[in-house]
């Protein structure tokens, strides 16, 4: 089968594009014949799997002279802010992405398309591409900023209630999307996430370290890592205060922040908040998988505070590196942990009040950044146990969910797989 995946921003720099880019490769794997469209400035370095097609669309060009427009406000690179646009910016971005889809559609001749994030470039190519099947995915900040502001919102509803189908993290997930997009039930699948299996796995050297540890030879501090963008909503501020409240049986601390932020003010505030923290704080930037892999590794403890989550690889992949893990306890994590990771060593914390969709009540980080202390440290004292079962949470099964949704659905039957 001829498959496009498409996303209006860069494929390997957030959560959505890592997800992207495993799905390709997986697909790959299967013997599937792929392309890629999305969003880059020339200078880029785009990292796809061998053989596959690449159709760029190009900002900061002579068509498009402004920054890639984000899913999220803050991203890790320089990137424009949807609200922001004007409306000479939308008509140049829809029509730049309205020829390049075209170009696609003409020159690869998809069996299949699938898009990330149900926002603008899906609904742009629902339109364009009406002979073949799409489907959407969302990875929750495309439901951020339909609720954030109406940029073309009637136009992108109506093209999301045209998908062949639209892929969900998690139950949550799946009944936002109904009531944001009024779509048919029965075009709603729940296909999850994945972790790379190749490259995040528990190395030896840290199986001989845990065994040193249960046998009471442990020295080294306790080794905390984070990774995502090093920004207050995805509670980095709150982690390293929390820090000081930490009851460790008299060991130190350390945290590993992996992670860029394209917002240098944000970034400068959180390193001076760290300069003051009691244990050290290592800023690692941005890393390539295999180097974020030997970050867990290297910890004890993978804690991710964030405000807002749709459904974290993060938290499988530090699983799958053999840490315990601390998250915050956000809608639909939960349940698809218990169902397809039983008995991981997750420790969830009550997340403080939000106000203007993800930004958390002042009044309320205070107790936020307690019971995150008291989380990190049961899980510093949680004994020591060998990795969960993740098999059902491998891209694997992943795009075995998304395939058998498809075949599935009437539109797909031509590409049912054998």
């Amino acid at each position: 089968m001829r498959i496009l995946s498409v996303t209006a921003q860069k494929p390997d720099s957030t959560g959505s594009g890592v997800y992207l880019t495993e799905v390709v490769r997986e697909l790959g794997r299967e013997g599937h014949v792929q392309a890629v469209l999305a969003g880059v400035y020339r200078e880029d370095e785009v990292r796809l799997p061998g053989g596959v097609d690449f159709f760029p669309v190009y900002f900061r060009s002579e068509e498009l002279p402004f920054a890639i427009p984000g899913m999220s406000d803050k991203m890790p690179y320089e990137s424009t802010v949807y609200s922001t646009m004007d409306d000479r910016m939308v008509r140049v971005y829809m029509e730049v992405f309205r020829r390049k889809i075209k170009e696609a559609v003409e020159s690869f001749h998809p069996d299949l398309i699938l898009c990330h994030h149900l926002y603008l470039v899906t609904a742009l190519v629902r339109d364009c591409a009406r002979e073949i099947p799409v489907y959407g995915f969302c990875h929750n900040t495309d439901l951020r900023q339909m609720k954030k502001h109406d940029l073309q919102r009637d136009f992108i509803c109506e093209h999301m209630r045209e998908l062949d189908g639209i892929f969900a993290l998690h139950q949550a997930q799946k009944e936002e999307i109904l009531e944001m997009y009024k779509v048919e039930e029965s075009r709603v699948h729940i296909a999850g996430t994945g972790y790379n299996d190749r490259i995040f796995f528990r190395k030896a050297d840290r199986a001989m370290e845990e065994e040193k540890a249960n046998d009471g030879g442990t020295s080294h501090p306790v080794r905390i890592a984070f990774a995502g963008k090093v920004s207050q909503e995805k509670g980095v501020a709150s982690l390293i205060r929390s820090l000081a409240l930490v009851e460790t049986g008299g060991r130190e601390l350390q945290l590993t922040l992996a992670g860029g932020n394209g917002d240098e003010g944000e970034l400068g505030r959180i390193r001076t908040l760290a300069e003051a923290c009691p244990c050290p704080v290592i800023f690692a930037g941005r890393l390539p998988q295999e180097k974020l892999a030997d970050v867990y590794n290297e910890s004890d403890v993978f804690v991710l505070p964030s405000f807002y989550e749709g459904l974290p690889l993060t938290v499988m992949e530090a699983l799958a590196c053999g840490c315990k893990v601390v998250v915050t306890d956000l809608p639909g994590i939960r349940p698809f942990m218990e169902t397809y990771v039983s008995h991981a060593p997750v420790f969830y914390v009550e997340p403080p009040r939000m106000r203007r969709g993800a930004e958390p009540c002042p009044e309320d980080l205070p107790v936020f950044e307690r019971k995150l202390a008291e989380k990190i440290g049961e899980s510093i004292c949680a004994e020591q146990v060998h990795g969960p079962d993740l098999d059902r949470i491998s891209w694997k099964a992943v795009c075995g969910r998304i395939l058998e949704a498809a075949a599935g659905s009437e539109s797909g039957k031509s590409f049912r797989t054998n």
